[in-house]
């Protein structure tokens, strides 16, 4: 299945149905009336959170999302049937956006949510509805309201405890093989990843997610290269493990600082995020060569960097029980903060 993680789509609720005029005519029955029924609601346009679902690939094929009309009031005070609602199914960590792509409606980051996106049109009066005791016959009726119609984006953030991140060619899809099921493209040449990853790592009895995106080169956030569009799926981790190639040509710092400037570039509190700096392909150094450019790392980055090698399994335990520490961290520090009087709400 192919991975797509935004979409626009054209969204429309219902109109609803028109009221009806209507006179009740039955044989023997001196005295009618009026009995025109009212309209149906217009359908609902409803987003859904569901499972089982990790890409927003089925919004490729069909942009245009149209809830029904109601029916129409008919006599004998008969009522129009509310139009059919639209129910869109996205994945976990679905944002949905305004078309401007930027303003955001609802993001739904837990299974079940629902999202009542628009309403529907309300149905028509029927003449039945205008009776009174100085209007016993009257002759109107009501049309149905329009719905409301707008183009909307989805974009999705998976949602992953921990975010692998570097260069292309640093190692990243190497280590998530090693560490988790997942199978993603690897290949000896950059940008062999050209879409996220998302893996389910075990270690001492604790599991948690890891997602690995395509690599940054400087001045992705200018679209060079993939750009840095999919750093949106390391946006709620809680660790970053950075990856530097030791085996490649540049300077480990150098490779360091770049990275840090894209994140930095990016924003959304990635440069805040507790970060794990590990010199990656070190099956194919030697000591004074391991040594050298961990030095020039730890330079840059103001700690040791943890030396790992994913073919060996060098360090890898070592790294994801790391991971777990820093998340552990994370959630605790979570619970244990106390929310400001703005936060809670005023309470009498």
């Amino acid at each position: 299945m192919k991975f797509l993680d935004q979409a626009k789509i054209y969204v429309r609720s219902g109109n609803g149905g028109a009221g009806c005029v209507s006179f009740r005519r039955e044989k023997y029955i001196e005295y009618g009336g009026p009995d025109g029924g009212d309209g149906g609601k217009g359908g609902d346009v409803i987003v859904e959170c569901v499972d089982g679902l990790n890409t927003l690939i089925d919004y490729r094929y069909q942009q245009h999302f149209k809830a029904g009309t109601g029916i129409h009031g008919m006599g004998k005070n008969r009522t129009g049937a509310h139009g059919d609602d639209v129910v869109l199914k996205v994945p976990v960590g679905t944002q949905i956006l305004e078309e401007d792509n930027e303003t955001i409606i609802a993001d739904l980051t837990e299974i079940g949510q629902k999202v009542h996106l628009l309403r529907g049109g309300n149905g028509g009066f029927g003449n039945a509805h205008f009776k009174s005791s100085t209007n016993q016959a009257p002759r109107r009726a009501n049309p149905g309201l329009e719905g409301e119609e707008k183009w909307i984006w989805l974009r999705l953030k998976l949602i992953a405890d921990a975010g692998l991140v570097g260069l292309p060619n640093a190692g990243k899809s190497t280590f998530l093989a090693t560490v988790s099921a997942a199978k993603p493209k690897i290949a000896d040449y950059p940008f062999t990843t050209l879409h996220p990853n998302l893996g389910i790592v075990q270690i001492d009895g604790n599991s948690f997610a890891m997602a690995d995106i395509p690599g940054l080169i400087e001045g992705a956030h200018e679209g060079t290269g993939l750009g840095d569009r999919f750093l949106g799926h390391v946006e709620r981790t809680r660790v970053l493990l950075h990856l530097v190639d030791g085996s490649g040509e540049e300077d480990p710092g150098e490779a360091y600082k770049v990275v840090r400037g894209e994140l930095e570039a990016y924003g959304a509190g990635l440069t805040d995020k507790p970060e794990i700096v590990a010199l990656s392909k070190c099956d194919a150094l030697t000591e004074d060569l391991i040594a050298e450019k961990s030095a020039s790392l730890e330079a840059a980055c103001g700690q040791r960097p943890l030396i790992l090698s994913s073919a060996s399994g060098l360090n890898v335990d070592r790294a994801l029980r790391m991971i777990v520490r820093a998340i552990d961290r994370d959630k605790e520090e979570a619970a244990n903060q106390v929310p400001s009087p703005e936060q809670e709400g005023w309470h009498p």
